[in-house]
């Protein structure tokens, strides 16, 4: 069932989980992430960031998203992933997503305040859930690259002023994870995170997972994290599970040979981090 992205989190915030988001550019890969979840009775956010709009049309994925989500028997919020702009809030809020991430966090305070007020004012009168960023994470996810001289890690008194004055639904914090592979070991500030639940009381949203030690994803979570983004794992499932296919049989050409050991490899890796969220029953 196609629902809010607010449903599944205000549920995640309350019962102390986090609800699974899952970025995917096709339809296999959303295939996988929907088998996933209704096998495991999860709640999830299926996810397109402004990379996979340009690869696959806006309508061709708010179609084939929305059909899929409509028709899935667990809560499936449809979530745009970093969107930079207004213009891609407002069209993606057009064409049927329940809940958008508008990230000014590479703007200062007040350009971010506005810009994600202005995001709030029109969403939240069409029914629609909005994320934020405050902070900045290292790494790379499509076209958004942050070097790592540049992180920053969300200063708690900045987000209250920030939940404050925008309205915002959840929001995403900058305490140590980056986009894309990592090149060390990621130390998360858990005392920042703490703070910040504590003095905001909304659902918390953390990027760049994949990679991050099982460990520490369960503490973020105990400390009040409840939407944990995993893009980075996906690509890599899908596209080892493909390498492997064309190492066993080089001369294989009927993609249905190639794309479905692939979304059965997406499919094992989404349960993984199902089931590592506590997200399992909760639908």
């Amino acid at each position: 069932m196609l629902v809010k992205g607010s449903e599944i989190l205000q549920h995640a915030h309350k019962n102390g989980y986090a609800a699974p988001a899952f970025n995917v550019v096709n339809m296999e890969m959303l295939q996988a992430v929907i088998a996933a979840a209704e096998a495991e009775k999860a709640p999830v956010l299926v996810q397109t960031t402004e990379g996979a709009l340009k690869y696959a049309g806006i309508g061709m994925l708010s179609t084939m998203i929305r059909y899929a989500a409509t028709e899935a028997k667990v809560p499936i919020a449809f979530h745009l992933d970093h969107g930079t702009t207004f213009e891609t809030a407002i069209q993606c809020i057009r064409n049927g997503w329940t809940s958008v991430m508008i990230d000014g966090s590479h703007h200062s305070l007040e350009e971010n305040i506005e810009l994600t007020k202005s995001v709030v004012d029109v969403a939240h009168a069409c029914g629609v859930s909005v994320e934020a960023e405050l902070g900045r994470l290292g790494g790379v996810e499509d076209n958004i690259v942050v070097d790592e001289k540049d992180a920053m890690h969300t200063n708690p008194d900045e987000a209250k002023q920030f939940v404050a004055e925008t309205n915002v639904d959840y929001l995403a914090i900058a305490i140590g994870t980056a986009h894309g592979k990592y090149s060390g070991v990621p130390k998360l500030d858990f005392e920042r995170l703490d703070t910040i639940k504590k003095l905001l009381n909304i659902p918390i949203v953390l990027h760049g997972a994949s990679g991050v030690a099982e460990d520490d994803i369960k503490k973020a979570i105990s400390l009040g994290v409840n939407k944990i983004n995993i893009d980075t794992d996906l690509r890599v499932a899908f596209s080892d599970k493909v390498k492997d296919v064309f190492a066993k049989t080089p001369e294989e050409f009927d993609l249905r040979k190639i794309c479905g050991p692939a979304r059965e490899s997406v499919q094992e890796a989404v349960t993984a981090k199902i089931r590592l969220f506590g997200a399992s029953g909760k639908a």
